[in-house]
């Protein structure tokens, strides 16, 4: 398992937060982006300056998302001061 340190937070896409395609788009079209969304937190460094051990949803900056790959894995991290919020 991946252990994210330095502030860093490791997230998910929250399944809830995404919307069905309904229509087929050409492969080259890329919507448009919204500036914040809500992501699951897996794991948090421990340096994480908020407390974030229940694991709960959070809502981040999707701009400041960084996605790490390892061994044909991707894994998505961000640090703790883009976070705007927590649900709980």
């Amino acid at each position: 398992m991946f252990k994210p340190v330095n502030r860093h937070i490791l997230i998910e896409k929250d399944k809830s937060d995404s919307t069905e395609q309904l229509i087929v788009l050409p492969e080259d079209y890329k919507p448009k982006m919204d500036k914040h969304a809500v992501f699951k937190v897996l794991n948090c460094a421990d340096d994480v300056r908020f407390d974030l051990k229940d694991l709960p949803r959070i809502i981040v900056d999707q701009s400041m998302v960084e996605e790490i790959s390892v061994d044909n894995t991707i894994y998505r991290v961000i640090q703790d001061n883009y976070v705007v919020g927590i649900i709980n």
